[in-house]
């Protein structure tokens, strides 16, 4: 299997689990169904968002750590 399939059956189970609590066809209390479950899909926007940010700044942080990466933007430059 590759990535893109290992992926793609990880987002659909999340979402399937996710409709399923949210829908009501698995019972959950009444906390969780009113309040917690309508904020999860911007909770995961927002933390997704923060681990992107983090992993471009750690790229861009590290970036003179790759030396040859460096002298070929230079003499692009």
């Amino acid at each position: 299997m590759t990535k893109a399939a290992q992926t793609l059956a990880a987002l659909i189970t999340a979402v399937v689990v996710y409709l399923t609590l949210y829908l009501g066809i698995i019972p959950t209390s009444q906390i969780i169904q009113n309040e917690i479950l309508p904020v999860v899909p911007f909770w995961s926007l927002v933390a997704f968002g923060a681990y992107a940010l983090g992993t471009l700044g750690w790229g861009v942080y590290s970036f003179q750590d790759k030396e040859a990466e460096y002298k070929v933007l230079l003499k692009v430059c």
